[in-house]
């Protein structure tokens, strides 16, 4: 369930209500009894579950480029990064 932000259009004071999507928007401020606002408000952050959302279990990601391996397309092993070489 989400959070909402409201805003007294006469008091002006600011407050939350922990609301179903579903539920109606509140109208009356807790406060003075004035008309509300719901604002838009930035969200939350992201939150992932389950497997494969670290660093460690990629487990199909490759090293980059190095003197151990060829890579980038060459057949053979480099001395320099492809970066790093400069090719004419």
């Amino acid at each position: 369930m989400p959070t909402y932000e409201y805003k007294c259009q006469r008091c002006g004071i600011h407050f939350d209500r922990f609301q179903r999507m579903s539920d109606a928007p509140v109208r009356v401020c807790p406060q003075c009894g004035g008309a509300v606002e719901r604002l838009i408000g930035a969200g939350s952050g992201v939150i992932f579950k389950g497997p494969g959302f670290y660093a460690t279990e990629y487990h199909g990601a490759q090293p980059g480029c190095g003197r151990d391996r060829p890579c980038c397309g060459r057949d053979t092993r480099c001395d320099l990064k492809p970066c790093d070489r400069t090719e004419a």
